[in-house]
């Protein structure tokens, strides 16, 4: 499945040294997620004075909220090194044991998308990561014998977007289980002010409340449409982003008062105007707007689904009532007999 190419991308992109300045390196430079920050401290903290490894950490939430941040902020500040890797790169148990056994004692092992590690990677993972030893097979056949091979003390930081994919037996095996939740307008609109001073480009403080409000609760988001607003401020040879010119470069980029883009909106338009606002299931959106099931499941429907735009039923997507006031079509009697009817149960994802 090709991931779309959209300003309005929760999923993190290849970044460049741009990209990656923008990064908090420090907890006293990581906006928002307050409590989850104050208690990385104590834990931080804790593990220093007792001079051991910190329990190893399990980072849950939807993309771009800052899991990836956060374990680069962990090992720096338990002034380890950090060796980072993604769960689809590691496919055979020879990549894992290279892995695990170049770390160097308290050092953060960080694994993105840990719910895909497959079933067999998995098995290697447990002991270290409780007994900090790997069983690896010498030879083939009747000749292979299996030694064991102890490991430096180290911490694993595992990130995922998908919880409900992590086995119980990996996910019980973490000590600091944290989810990063969907962040406030004023928390966003800090990151803008302080995304636009790393880049050094000023911008009043309303027109970066209209970027927070745009971007989806998502600091990726937000960071993204600064950059680009930013190329139009440039180019108009003004020398501060205002209101007036970050709502002109918006509508120029076709990103609107929620933060939904062109492929959000036909979506929205196709379920309310070519099937009542549903139910309609989710092939026939697909072929309606011309893009894949799987597409429109991972990237489209989730911030659609959290902004109360859509609901997922047993008999398929129905766009609600405040789909159709944002789309500015008049609300139908039907979707009410529907709700009566019970028709919103939750689905069973």
């Amino acid at each position: 499945m090709e991931e779309p190419s959209r300003l309005v991308n929760v999923n993190r992109m290849d970044e460049d040294d741009e990209e990656r300045s923008l990064r908090p390196a420090r907890l006293d430079e990581f906006i928002g997620q307050s409590k989850i920050v104050e208690n990385l401290r104590v834990f931080i903290a804790s593990a220093h004075m007792r001079k051991q490894p910190l329990d190893h950490v399990l980072l849950a939430g939807p993309p771009g909220l800052g899991k990836t941040t956060l374990a680069f902020i962990i090992a720096h500040e338990l002034g380890v090194n950090l060796r980072a890797t993604s769960a689809p790169v590691i496919d055979k148990a020879g990549d894992l044991a290279s892995i695990l056994t170049g770390l160097e004692a308290n050092d953060v092992l960080f694994i993105d998308e840990i719910h895909r590690l497959s079933p067999a990677i998995e098995e290697i993972l447990y002991p270290a990561m409780e007994d900090r030893c790997i069983d690896v097979m010498i030879g083939q056949g009747v000749g292979a014998k299996t030694i064991k091979i102890n490991l430096a003390p180290f911490t694993l930081v595992g990130a995922t977007t998908r919880t409900g994919l992590l086995t119980s037996a990996l996910r019980d095996r973490f000590g600091i289980p944290l989810r990063l939740n969907y962040y406030e307008d004023a928390d966003l609109t800090r990151i803008a002010s302080r995304t636009a001073r790393i880049l050094n480009c000023a911008i009043e403080n309303d027109a970066a409340g209209e970027l927070a409000h745009r971007s989806r609760r998502t600091p990726r988001v937000v960071n993204r449409l600064l950059k680009r607003v930013a190329d139009f401020s440039i180019v108009e040879k003004k020398s501060r982003i205002d209101l007036e010119m970050t709502r002109y470069a918006l509508a120029r980029l076709e990103i609107d008062e929620l933060g939904l883009d062109e492929m959000d909106r036909r979506i929205l338009a196709t379920i309310i105007q070519k099937y009542d606002g549903g139910p309609v299931g989710l092939k026939t959106i697909a072929v309606s707007v011309g893009e894949e099931t799987d597409t429109l499941e991972d990237f489209y429907e989730p911030f659609l689904v959290q902004s109360g735009l859509l609901n997922r039923t047993p008999r398929g997507r129905v766009a609600t009532r405040h789909a159709y006031e944002h789309m500015k079509i008049p609300y139908t009697r039907k979707l009410d007999e529907e709700v009566q009817a019970g028709l919103f149960e939750a689905d069973q994802e």
